[in-house]
């Protein structure tokens, strides 16, 4: 029998003494990180605890509603502890979102007009809006650019937001409505948006225009940090409950908060016009969405926890990282620097052979539906596609960066990561 993680590690999963030597400094060198990214989830879990208590959580709103979905009680208080949490005027919180981007595109639909703008102060948003805005170049049937929004982005400037640029912009062209902000890093080389970041852009662009609706991308963020987007001006969030704020136990679901006017628009777009938010049965998934987001803050700490351990031990294994194992994050996205196809490939092998779900399989790379390149997606979820589960993905193109996320679990997370990792020194 074996008797320590060590021996367990080296034979069960075939881990060599350099990757294990390379493991044990890791997890020294990130100690002062972890106590940082444990008051922060002690914060947020007493903030989650507040709004249910506030919203007089019972067992009555486990609800299983069906049909119309009309006088869903769960429903409805949901969305009042989601405003809670995101000290919004209101929420909506759905599992009819099959997605992040459907969410956001839904925001986004429900508030832009023909003739309207939408600027993207970020560059390019993450691949799967392109079709949504209408600029991957195909059709794109039933875009933004279809029903005449117009669309407009400005790069960044070493990671930075060009001001400047933002500030002409929004000046001369009075037809911008809408700006759009994305907290992730999607598949780019830079860092995560801060809280304290995104504060600045927020107030930068009300001083010009306040009547510009500002719009966050807020996928990959809630409970990183002890305030999210509409703390500090953002006027429309949204997300997916695949990550970070369904807690690893939310089946499917979106979510988009702020303003109420902005929200209910919305939600016209998610139903139609006149009926909105009053509709939509919940399909007895109440209690997996309010469970979720109480369990959300240790789960996405975890999940934190697993990247900041990752980044350090990639980087003692040679590799360029973003973040550093020591940066502020605003997110829960490790980027992995490959600079070799090969090597990319086998490291999200690795990911998936130390899944507890389809570990016996092999990822490949693919033509993936809203991606431009080649995809290799590592995932062995209970939940399908949940990036709050360990899981590492990349387009194939140089310079071959994987980005991964989630771990419900860091004992988890870190046995994934030298799994792969020992996958490449083989």
């Amino acid at each position: 029998m074996l008797k320590s993680t060590k021996e367990l590690y080296k034979f069960k999963y075939n881990i060599s003494d350099r990757v294990l030597e390379l493991y044990e400094q890791a997890l020294l060198d990130v100690e002062s990180q972890f106590r940082i990214y444990d008051e922060i989830r002690e914060y947020n879990q007493a903030k989650v605890l507040s709004a249910l208590q506030e919203e007089r959580i019972s067992d009555t709103h486990f609800t299983n509603s069906s049909g119309y979905g009309y006088g869903d009680i769960g429903r409805d208080a949901l969305d009042k502890v989601y405003a809670r949490v995101f000290n919004a005027e209101a929420a909506l919180v759905r599992p009819h979102f099959v997605n992040g981007t459907h969410a956001i595109g839904t925001a986004l639909f429900g508030n832009l007009r023909p003739k309207d703008t939408m600027l993207s102060i970020c560059g390019t948003p993450y691949d799967t809006l392109h079709g949504v805005i209408g600029i991957n170049g195909d059709e794109n049937i039933g875009s933004l650019r279809e029903y005449g929004v117009n669309y407009k982005q400005l790069e960044l400037i070493d990671g930075k937001v060009d001001f400047k640029r933002v500030e002409e912009e929004l000046l001369k062209d009075k037809s911008i409505k809408l700006v759009h902000i994305q907290r992730s890093t999607g598949y780019g080389w830079r860092s995560s948006f801060l809280i304290s970041e995104i504060e600045q852009m927020c107030k930068f662009i009300k001083k010009i225009r306040e009547d510009v609706i500002i719009f966050v991308d807020n996928c990959y963020g809630e409970f990183i940090d002890v305030t999210e987007p509409t703390d500090v001006g953002a006027d429309l969030v949204a997300g997916s409950l695949i990550k970070n704020i369904g807690g690893g136990i939310a089946p499917t679901g979106g979510y988009i908060a702020g303003r109420e006017e902005y929200v209910n628009q919305a939600a016209f777009r998610l139903t139609v016009p006149g009926i909105g938010g009053e509709c939509g049965s919940t399909f007895g998934v109440m209690r997996l969405l309010f469970q979720g987001l109480f369990l959300a803050p240790h789960i996405a700490m975890e999940a934190v926890k697993t990247a900041v351990f990752t980044a350090r031990l990639m980087e003692l294994a040679g590799f360029e990282v973003l973040p550093k194992f020591d940066d502020k994050r605003s997110d829960i996205i490790q980027a992995i620097k490959f600079n070799h196809k090969d090597n990319l490939i086998n490291f999200c092998k690795g990911i998936q052979k130390g899944s507890p779900v389809d570990s016996f399989v092999e990822c490949e790379p693919w033509d993936m539906p809203g991606y431009n390149d080649q995809v290799i997606m590592a995932a062995g979820a209970f939940i399908q596609g949940s990036s709050i589960e360990l899981s590492a993905d990349a387009p194939i193109r140089d310079p071959y960066i994987a980005y991964l996320q989630g771990g419900l679990t860091f004992d988890h997370g870190k046995l994934g990561v030298l799994i792969a990792l020992s996958k490449i020194v083989r």
